[in-house]
């Protein structure tokens, strides 16, 4: 009990003469009465800056959670897939204000832009998961107990302040290092190239904003009145005329050349999309840089090859860890329930290389053709034969290859040759009496 005592005496000294009522205030957002309205900027935290103001990063962002919140995810019971009412909080409904789309979308989008993501798992009488609320996450401080270095979460703001064990708050993170809990946020990674490719862009911009300039020269007996009266005469000949000068005697003049380069920014572009594909893990031609020679279908089914098994599974591999440990109980896990998302929709590739794959998979009885069918969101058939594994016929053994004969019925619709039907009838021939004339 010591370390609830220590947590108490916390409480009481972080919070004063409130704490009672903070936590009754969390014992009722337990129940599910609590008003979320009041939660200041929503329940979904604050824009982000830099994803509004740089479209790299916001197309990496974008590209990441759309992905992560399109993958099919279910639960499953040794192989099977199942469903209860906790595998509808992430297919269907997390919460009465969201869809589990939109709740997958916002904690992909969170753990890319602040390194770290959460959910707050509110849960029923029994302990039984009814609700999953995303949280902002700057208003989160994760805790260490000395005592047993267990993880403890502490959510606060303006108006609400709860301090939770970790299995009531999933987190998601981006890489994290030994001595820190916490993911590191790829944008403060980028802070430097960003910045940099800012200050090029800014100065390429007034560059091109300039105005053409001039260097004009004139006799040093020309006097003030008529100097000033040249350069007006002048500058109205530019204006007039498109930029056109006729070059009259008296007087020249000089263009004076910028030394903004466009090509100079293009450079800076690609190394900035270099190093934003490298910060958050994405091949290069996420960003739409071409990495060389025109893209075909080939190159790019070995790109989203590259990015599942890269990118991808690394990432799902952290959210179903996530979810079996804190919405799954130990007995419920012991009966073999896990979540699972299925990424083999994006390993499809072509037409081609899925019909190829799928006659692989049927005829080596690796799947059924129901099976199959899913794959492709077609409807399963009720012909029984259709959940069967079939075998090809023509494959056995290597050290039958001496026993195994050719079968007869593989013979009875082979053609004769010549000369060999002896079954033929005499009468079948023609005599020579019976020739017409």
């Amino acid at each position: 009990m010591g370390f609830f005592q220590n947590a108490k005496r916390w409480w009481l000294s972080s919070f004063g003469a409130g704490a009672n009522q903070k936590v009754q205030q969390q014992v009722t957002a337990t129940s599910g009465s609590y008003n979320y309205s009041l939660w200041p900027g929503g329940i979904f935290g604050p824009k982000s800056a830099t994803l509004e103001s740089n479209e790299e990063i916001f197309s990496v962002v974008t590209r990441l959670a759309n992905t992560v919140s399109s993958l099919p995810i279910h639960l499953y019971q040794e192989y099977k897939e199942t469903s209860n009412s906790v595998s509808d909080l992430l297919t269907t409904e997390p919460n009465p204000s969201m869809t589990a789309f939109s709740l997958l979308n916002q904690l992909e989008t969170s753990r890319n832009s602040a390194g770290n993501g959460y959910l707050w798992i509110e849960r029923g009488k029994s302990g039984q998961p009814v609700h999953l609320w995303p949280i902002d996450p700057s208003s989160v401080i994760v805790k260490k107990n000395v005592d047993d270095h267990s993880i403890w979460y502490e959510v606060s703001n303006n108006e609400y302040q709860f301090l939770v064990y970790n299995t009531e708050i999933i987190h998601v993170r981006h890489i994290t290092p030994l001595s820190n809990i916490l993911g590191i946020s790829p944008i403060d990674v980028l802070k430097g190239p960003i910045s940099f490719a800012r200050s090029v862009e800014e100065f390429s911009l007034n560059e091109m904003q300039k105005k053409d300039a001039y260097i004009i020269k004139y006799d040093r007996s020309v006097s003030p009145e008529k100097r000033q009266a040249i350069i007006e005469d002048f500058a109205h000949m530019i204006k007039e005329n498109g930029g056109a000068v006729v070059q009259e005697k008296g007087f020249e003049y000089e263009r004076f050349q910028s030394n903004f380069q466009p090509s100079d920014l293009k450079t800076v572009e690609s190394i900035t999309r270099a190093r934003i594909a490298n910060a958050f893990n994405v091949p290069l031609a996420f960003l739409n840089e071409a990495t060389g020679g025109n893209a075909t279908s080939s190159m790019s089914e070995q790109t989203m090859i590259q990015f599942v098994q890269m990118t991808l599974i690394p990432i799902v591999k952290q959210y179903e860890a996530e979810f079996n440990r804190k919405l799954l109980t130990s007995e419920q896990r012991c009966k073999g329930y896990y979540f699972k998302f299925n990424v083999n929709g994006l390993m499809r590739g072509d037409t081609t290389s899925r019909t190829a794959f799928y006659q692989m998979m049927l005829r080596n009885g690796i799947a059924s053709p129901n099976d199959l069918r899913k794959l492709e969101d077609l409807p399963i058939v009720d012909e029984p034969n259709a959940d069967k594994l079939w075998f090809s016929g023509d494959l056995y053994p290597i050290d039958m290859a001496g026993q195994r004969q050719p079968s007869n019925n593989n013979l009875v619709n082979q053609p004769s040759k010549g000369g060999e039907n002896d079954d033929e009838e005499p009468d079948s021939k023609v005599s020579d009496d019976q020739t017409t004339s």
